[in-house]
């Protein structure tokens, strides 16, 4: 109607034009956010909110074997007791994975008295000579969450390798990495560490409240485009048709869904690499939002407390109920035992900024 058209958005329209909203409704660009985000900064704030949390300190170490001359490794204490290494290979480069991801090269067990060794990989671009690397939010929450899969690897406390760290079902594996993500918004750390590379201020308060605004635009289509997805695997896994017709069967759950037209599925069900490229996923798509229900959960149990995202008897409880524990106990068990219940889907619909359904 903006732009004197009174035509229906198509489903392939959608895109284009929620851009045209987002800028319009936020004006939040890169170029406005990035400089307050040095990554070495960064990374000095997930060791400031691990030793906060979790009372671990993190000293750079260069007398051990590394794979490549831009990888960086620390020695993981507390009070004064090895925990493990944490390498940290920042850069891109010819011939390695895409993308940002955890590894553990080798895994916590009481055995031995083995401590764990991790990684966590990125692929930024470095600066020039005396620049610092400045990212973008989405790369800051992504250092986060691959940040909070190696403290679940290096916190384990289990007697099995077999059992420890992030060895643990999928749809439980996530909760340390996506729940570590709520620390790079919290005020505590932004205002040490998100400074502007050239004055040293912190991040204006403004600013960060239009970054904050902006995390649940759009929530209502992704919900629905990812939910589709997730049931269809479901689905599609129950049935004993030999012959599926997945472009007919496709159609027909949807239909049956009610999915909107004006909605695409991310994932076609003839192209669905998650499910149908290997067993970890197969069946186990919804396990995204599961993650996302706990999530939620754990962070309103933070934000209730009396000292917010930095209670320690808290952060003591994560550290023993979930992040120490590994695959030794139940995963639902190990909720229960943290959070005092169940987990509630009530968390997750606020936190997407979803109006809860009347009892």
């Amino acid at each position: 109607a903006a732009e004197g058209s009174n035509e229906p958005i198509e489903a392939w329209d959608y895109r284009y034009y929620a851009e045209k909203v987002r800028k319009a409704k936020y004006d939040l660009g890169d170029d406005e956010v990035k400089p307050y985000l040095q990554l070495h900064k960064l990374r000095e704030g997930m060791f400031w909110a691990a030793g906060e949390l979790f009372g671990l300190t993190f000293t750079q170490v260069f007398d051990v074997p590394v794979y490549h001359p831009d990888v960086e490794v620390f020695e993981v204490t507390r009070d004064g007791a090895r925990v493990g290494l944490w390498y940290f290979d920042l850069y891109a480069r010819p011939g390695k994975h895409s993308g940002a991801w955890m590894s553990e090269y080798r895994t916590q067990q009481k055995l031995g008295g083995v401590s764990a060794i991790v990684s966590n990989n990125s692929n930024f671009i470095p600066a020039a000579p005396g620049e610092p690397v400045l990212i973008s939010w989405d790369d800051a929450i992504t250092l986060f969450h691959e940040f909070g899969h190696g403290l679940h690897g290096l916190n384990s406390n289990a007697t099995y390798p077999s059992l420890a760290g992030t060895s643990v079902v999928r749809d439980f594996v996530e909760l340390p990495s996506q729940l570590n993500e709520r620390w790079l918004a919290t005020h505590e750390l932004l205002s040490r560490f998100a400074v502007h590379y050239r004055t040293g201020e912190p991040m204006p308060d403004a600013l960060v409240r239009k970054i904050l605004d902006a995390r649940n635009f759009r929530q209502g289509f992704n919900t629905v485009e990812y939910l589709a997805c997730a049931i269809l695997d479901l689905e599609a896994h129950l049935s004993a048709d030999e012959a599926l017709d997945a472009r007919a069967f496709e159609r027909d759950a949807l239909a049956r869904l009610g999915m909107p037209r004006e909605i695409l599925m991310r994932h076609r069900l003839p192209h669905f690499g998650h499910v149908f490229s290997g067993e970890g996923y197969a069946a186990g798509y919804f396990n995204y939002i599961w993650a996302d229900v706990l999530t939620a959960d754990a962070a309103e149990a933070f934000e209730q407390a009396p000292n917010g995202f930095y209670d320690k008897p808290l952060a003591k409880r994560l550290l023993d109920d979930v992040l120490s524990v590994g695959n030794t106990i139940d995963a639902a068990e190990a909720f229960r035992s943290f959070r005092g219940r169940d987990p509630e889907i009530g968390a997750l619909m606020r936190s997407r900024g979803f109006a809860e359904a009347a009892e």
